[in-house]
């Protein structure tokens, strides 16, 4: 007797059964094809539409609009570009910034009440 066979039990050979069946080849696929139509309605399908959604909100933005940007900067809209928008602060304050950068539009005299 070995004293290894004390610490590791000794493997004894058992009578060989038949072999698995391999998967077909849906089986196969069905796990990562699921996978993917799951990522796609939680993750990809809802950034989508806020993409949407934050691109209508920048087509409809007009001058005299009270906004705010991603940096926190609220303000009102004094002029509009192709890519850049002019966002008055505080009286005789301008601030340049990409139309990109609006987060929201606020409800008309949200910046008087503040």
């Amino acid at each position: 007797m070995n004293p290894l066979d004390l610490l590791i039990p000794v493997a004894h050979a058992q009578a060989a059964g038949a072999a698995p069946a391999a998967p077909g080849l849906m089986s196969t696929l069905l796990f990562p094809i699921l996978l993917l139509v799951i990522m796609y309605f939680l993750m990809i399908r809802p950034q989508l539409k806020r993409q949407k959604e934050h691109r209508a909100m920048l087509d409809k933005l007009a001058k005299g609009d009270e906004v705010i940007t991603n940096g926190g900067i609220a303000g009102t809209v004094a002029s509009l570009g192709d890519s850049f928008v002019t966002v008055e602060i505080a009286d005789g304050v301008q601030v340049r910034v990409q139309k990109g950068a609006i987060a929201s539009v606020l409800p008309k005299g949200t910046l008087k009440a503040a």
